[in-house]
């Protein structure tokens, strides 16, 4: 056999010469750590900050040169390190956050690895100088363990400066981009970290210039100064616990959502994550209001027992585990879905608080209270006929509140207090339309209309309407395509999907795989409320369809059924395919543009929309009305100016 050859720096591949089994020097081990930890200057900026907060710090300062690459100097006012142990801090694997495997199974510390200063000590130039309660004056060490601890200013706490980062490594160092994109990565660290913790305060400068400050405050005046105006003025509050877990924060409004996954803040134990269950849950939540490709914004905090969380499986700690998976997903997803049921018009203004939680902690998100819109119609046009349509009352300004809407609202009011609650099928009765319009009372506090009152159609696609801060102008066909949306999942959901024979059953040409289709899935048809039968091998007769939708083409509907069933399969379409399915048929359904409504029938509208879950959006996530107020009118025209 050939002895082996040397490998050659201009011959990539060249074998390499071989070599007996050896322990690695101290040094080049912690060169190799740090390749895994310390990635990039953002990455030593984690590791300090984390250290400065488990030391009980309640204020820092993060001063860095040249994007961190000159210089990374944290400050803190912790509870500092004793002479005789800092040393010790600069060692490998040495720490005072873990001693046995118990502790490591039940991490409530940021850092606790101990090897994070060893790590940045053999790459960089690094000096560590602290002061304990107790001490004279402050103590300080540079370089590795190996260095001399001397005396040393300073005040209570611990500050270590990093200075010319991969010094002595500098192929790492080419890796590394601007000095502004290793900047930016640095800032968005310290943001993160001051986002989960309002308690602290944190001041980031660079190249001598103060870039940030905030100081101690509540959580939703620290998230707004970091996440911005447009998320504060867009955000639902969220505060729900289920056992051991507890999930609060902000999410954002669908109709404020952006283009990128750049405004979402998921803290697990205080610990910011990007974990792929949680973000699916979320992401699953805002599914039927989110339009197209778009990202929502959110900052939310997960604490849960830290037994039930691993925060060890990945070396920058981003990454999480749960013990109980399923469990924590189906608690983050209810608890948002139930967040994101406030985006309605009742949220608007002094308005009554969000809907009832369900009592099982599993959390099904709470029924709708909607009052059909036929049998709003109706009444309207029994109660109002002569306010609305011989004598209509004009509109006033005035009074108490200043530029408040003048109406006679309490007969208004008492249709839905007289609500019927049979569920004969007598054309006005809920059991026409799987709805329940005797919880409209609830939902309806008296003379309570944030959306006010129509006042004309524009173009037949917009109702226009007064309320007390000005114009609101309503899509109508999205508004009452959610309407009919929500109807749908809460009558599938309630097994009371209420059916609507047809006095003649439409009948259509179809293809084979339709005929096939219907006699596979009689069972998924049924229900959802259709009953299709098979006329011939050519024709298909639709002979009733769901309540809600009677009034849309049957064919079309049909159509629409069989391809996705077909596509997907009976079951998959009732469970994971549902809403897209039921979007569909709510869209075909919903009132279309250039018809013309009365006015009782835009009142209608308006007041299913006050007692519809999610009624803000479409189920697309495009936005159903908007508010003009008085101040926006008057700017517009220069009034008073």
């Amino acid at each position: 056999m050939n002895a082996p050859h040397s490998s050659s720096a201009s011959d990539p591949t060249a074998m390499p010469s071989y070599r007996p089994i050896q322990a690695l020097p101290d040094q080049l081990i912690s060169q190799i750590a740090a390749g895994e930890v310390i990635e990039r200057p953002s990455a030593v900026v984690k590791e300090l900050l984390e250290n400065a907060l488990d030391a009980g710090s309640t204020q820092i300062t993060v001063r860095l040169e040249q994007g961190g690459v000159k210089r990374i100097a944290i400050t803190d006012n912790g509870r500092g390190i004793p002479p005789e142990q800092l040393p010790l801090a600069l060692a490998r694997h040495a720490t005072s956050k873990i001693a046995s495997l118990t502790d490591l199974e039940n991490v409530s510390t940021l850092g606790f690895r101990g090897e994070a200063l060893a790590s940045i000590a053999s790459v960089a130039q690094l000096t560590v100088t602290s002061r304990t309660a107790d001490a004279p004056h402050a103590w300080e060490i540079t370089g590795s363990q190996f260095g001399t601890v001397a005396p040393a200013s300073g005040a209570q706490g611990t500050t270590i400066d990093v200075q010319d980062l991969y010094f002595n490594t500098p192929a790492r160092r080419k890796f590394l981009k601007s000095e502004q994109t290793e900047y930016g990565h640095c800032a968005e660290v310290v943001r993160r970290i001051a986002l989960a913790r309002p308690d602290v305060s944190f001041s980031l400068s660079h190249n001598g210039k103060t870039v940030d400050h905030w100081n101690v405050g509540e959580f939703a005046k620290r998230s707004a100064h970091i996440l911005g105006d447009e998320f504060a003025n867009a955000r639902l509050p969220l505060d729900e616990s289920a056992g051991p877990l507890r999930l609060h924060g902000f999410v954002g409004l669908p109709t404020a959502s952006k283009a990128r996954a750049d405004g979402q803040y998921f803290y697990v134990n205080g610990r910011f994550v990007r974990d792929k269950l949680l973000t699916h849950a979320v992401r699953a939540a805002y599914q039927d209001v989110l339009h197209g490709d778009r990202y929502p914004a959110y900052a939310l905090s997960l604490t849960l027992d830290p037994a039930l969380v691993d925060v060890n499986v990945h070396p920058s700690k981003i990454e999480v585990r749960f013990r109980d998976s399923r469990a924590v997903h189906q608690f983050v997803f209810h608890a948002v879905s139930r967040a994101l049921a406030q985006t309605s018009a009742v949220s608007f203004g002094n308005l009554p608080g969000a809907a009832p939680q369900s009592d099982d902690s599993a959390g099904a998100p709470p029924p709708a209270a909607n009052a059909p819109l036929p049998w709003i119609r109706e009444q309207q046009q029994q109660s109002f006929s002569a306010q609305f349509a011989e004598a209509p009352r004009p509109f006033s300004f005035g009074g108490n509140s200043g530029f408040g809407v003048r109406q006679n609202t309490e007969a208004y009011g008492s249709m839905f207090r007289s609500a019927p609650t049979s569920g004969e099928p007598d054309g006005s009765a809920p059991a026409a339309y799987g709805a329940t319009p005797a919880a409209a009372p609830a939902a309806l506090p008296e003379g309570d209309f944030p959306l006010g009152f129509a006042l004309a159609q524009l173009h037949g696609i917009y109702v226009l309407a007064q309320n007390q801060a000005g114009l609101v102008v309503v899509d109508m066909h999205a508004a009452h395509e959610r309407i009919l949306y929500e109807q749908l999942k809460t009558a599938l959901d309630g097994n009371e999907m209420f059916v609507q024979p047809l006095l003649i059953p439409v009948t259509f040409y179809a293809d084979p795989v339709e005929v096939g289709t219907v006699e596979e899935h009689q069972e998924t048809l049924s229900a959802l409320g259709f009953d299709i039968a098979v006329m011939s091998p050519t024709t298909l007769a639709v002979r009733a369809v769901p309540a809600l939708l009677k009034n849309a083409d049957a064919q079309t509907l049909a159509r629409d059924v069989l391809r996705d069933v077909r596509e997907y399969g009976g079951s998959r379409v009732l469970l994971e395919r549902r809403n897209e399915l039921l979007g569909t048929l709510a869209c075909h359904t919903a009132v279309r543009a250039n018809r013309s409504l009365t006015l009782p029938e835009m009142n209608a509208l308006l007041r299913q929309m006050e007692a519809t879950e999610r009624s803000d959006q479409c189920n697309h996530g495009r936005p159903t009305w908007t508010q003009m107020g008085l101040s926006d009118l008057d700017k517009l025209f220069l009034r008073g100016q």
